[in-house]
């Protein structure tokens, strides 16, 4: 259990430290694809 609790502090541990150094800088909005990162609406389409 000691193990597991030591592992956890060294973990969370270097994720602050990343978070911390990254600053604005880390983007946490998820997966972009190319094309699919844009969020515009479709065109209409015409007849």
């Amino acid at each position: 259990m000691l193990k597991v609790a030591l592992g956890f502090i060294v973990f969370a541990s270097i994720a602050m430290y990343a978070i911390v150094k990254g600053g604005d800088g880390i983007d946490m909005s998820g997966e972009k694809h190319g094309t699919e990162a844009m969020h515009a609406p479709a065109p209409a389409a015409s007849r």
